[in-house]
């Protein structure tokens, strides 16, 4: 059966202004690569009720968003800095300072605005690794290799999917993920070499005194960003002298755990961990 169609979302700007206008800290959810920001939308309910309101940015140069996965075309390739400096913009917009919360690709982007001392909390689930942090996975991803020409997205089939996000679901539900939530993406090289790649041009700094409290995310089963790859970004940020750094690794779950069946243990995690910091 078709999943349903990703319901429309008010553009950034709108989301600013209803962020601003209700006085409340806001909350910052940025995805992965390769999944829609609609991947975020249980959790922007769960968190909403709590108090945070919720902004989802969307990568630069994205079209708007599209009915469903299938038929966004994806973005066009850029860096690591130009996507946080991108987000930084947003951020910048709002009243409040966000916690900030990001998957994967996101979970990255979100250190790194945490060490700008964009958030007041931040959530890291399942990282991507920074430049020069190398751990090796135990299982590489297989995710298609950068593309040569500029403006190129590519997407992931079923079968590299399900490898690399969805191995701890099954099928059905591994189906069910790929059409609703899987979108093109600039490719992009696995954690493997993710550390050692020009593209990954911005480092996140760890010790800054404005950083705020952190907590890592790690899934036992996930082999886009396995515990070797959050255990050594752990490691880097434990050693922020002035704000808390916590990790947690969530038994039986992949690389989707923020959008498969067992979602609300890991949002329950990272809204337990950011409510004992941030009043909203």
């Amino acid at each position: 059966m078709p999943c349903p169609p990703e319901p429309p979302r008010p553009p950034i700007e709108a989301q600013v202004e209803r962020a601003n206008a209700g006085g409340r800290v806001p909350i910052v959810f940025l995805p992965g690569l390769w999944l829609l920001p609609g991947s975020w939308d249980r959790w922007a309910a769960v968190f909403g009720e709590a108090g945070f309101p919720a902004v989802l940015p969307t990568w630069p140069a994205d079209p708007p968003p599209t009915p469903s996965a299938a038929g966004h075309a994806g973005s066009a390739p850029w860096t690591v800095g130009e996507v946080a400096g991108h987000v930084a913009g947003v951020i910048g917009r709002l009243e409040r300072k966000p916690v900030v919360v990001g998957h994967s690709f996101g979970g990255l982007l979100a250190q790194i605005l945490a060490g700008d001392g964009l958030a007041a909390a931040t959530v890291a689930i399942a990282p991507a690794p920074e430049r020069g942090v190398l751990p090796l996975p135990i299982s590489p991803p297989r995710a298609p290799a950068r593309p040569g020409g500029a403006g190129r997205a590519v997407p992931l089939t079923y079968d590299q999917f399900r490898h690399s996000f969805a191995n701890a679901a099954g099928e059905e539900e591994a189906r069910r993920l790929h059409e609703r939530y899987a979108v093109p993406a600039p490719g992009a090289p696995p954690p493997r070499t993710a550390a050692l790649d020009p593209w990954n041009d911005t480092e996140v700094d760890a010790a800054a005194p404005a950083r705020g409290p952190l907590l890592l995310i790690s899934g036992e089963l996930d082999r886009t960003a396995p515990w070797p790859v959050t255990r050594a970004a752990y490691e880097r940020q434990a050693r922020n002298a002035h704000h808390r750094t916590e990790i947690a690794e969530l038994p039986g779950r992949g690389h989707s755990l923020i959008v498969d069946g067992g979602w609300r243990e890991v949002c329950g995690t990272a809204l337990t961990f950011i409510q004992r910091y941030v009043c909203p």
